[in-house]
């Protein structure tokens, strides 16, 4: 987790919202993808952590589904990132900040709990949340 803290604080120090994830495989502990927010950057609203790091470890792996690796993530994915994680298969998902308003798994539509949802991964929420939280709440409250 302190990796995605690391790209979460990358993102932040260049005007995105703080937010960074790491994909890593399960059995072997390596990392096969690490990444911040980059939607300014790349004027893609797509562009989240969790999305950037799903792309670029299916491209690593040859394979369009992640069964044998497990998310870091910093803050809840919100619906669009649940969804991607349901069809990567990812093994299990960490993330640090509960994410009420825009959250997809534990908040919102939860997106996991409905039935077409065609995968669900082991989730386990408030990882490293203080530090999350708080890259968040500094990053808006500099913007305010």
């Amino acid at each position: 987790m302190q990796l995605a803290l690391d790209q979460a604080e990358r993102a932040g120090a260049a005007g995105e919202v703080p937010v960074g994830a790491v994909l890593v495989e399960s059995f072997s502990g390596k990392i096969v993808a690490a990444a911040g927010n980059q939607v300014e950057e790349l004027h893609d609203p797509t562009a989240h952590a969790e999305m950037l790091v799903l792309r670029l470890g299916g491209q690593r792996l040859c394979a369009p589904r992640l069964p044998g690796c497990d998310l870091y993530v910093t803050l809840e994915p919100c619906p669009m990132c649940a969804q991607a994680i349901s069809i990567a298969r990812l093994r299990r998902l960490y993330f640090g900040a509960f994410d009420p308003k825009g959250g997809g798994v534990d908040h919102g539509p939860k997106i996991f709990a409905q039935s077409s949802c065609t995968h669900v991964p082991e989730v386990y929420g408030g990882i490293e949340e203080k530090a999350s939280a708080s890259l968040l709440r500094e990053f808006f409250s500099e913007r305010r």
